[in-house]
């Protein structure tokens, strides 16, 4: 029996969700909130995988995975032209997030949990 999988704590969902590369005629893949939230940690404010592993409650070979998962969504769209739509997933909202802010301060680095 395989385990269950955990949600990843996101601080919120993207206010853009739809990304067009070139012409837009191209087809569209998908990116999870979890991968860009992975992405958004790492690349766009510069945390290192553990850290980001702390913040979304997830191992950080888990984060690994999220990260190359969606470092090659996006390859795909800069290379071949493709759409993005970030959509779906397994994720809480962080308790902690403020609906105007992306950061929450990052309490949850204390090792607090979130509820369901």
């Amino acid at each position: 029996m395989p385990r269950p999988r955990k949600n990843k704590r996101i601080c919120k969902e993207p206010s853009f969700k739809y990304f067009i590369c070139g012409s837009g005629q191209a087809a569209t893949i998908s990116m999870t909130y979890e991968e860009y939230e992975c992405l958004r940690l790492i690349d766009y404010d510069g945390l290192d995988q553990n850290e980001c592993a702390v913040i979304m409650g997830v191992g950080r070979s888990t984060i690994q995975r999220l990260y190359e998962n969606a470092r090659k969504v996006l390859a795909q769209s800069l290379v071949e032209g493709k759409r993005v739509k970030i959509e779906g997933g397994e994720y809480d909202i962080c308790p902690y997030s403020k609906e105007t802010y992306w950061s929450c301060n990052k309490k949850c680095m204390t090792g607090s949990k979130t509820k369901k």
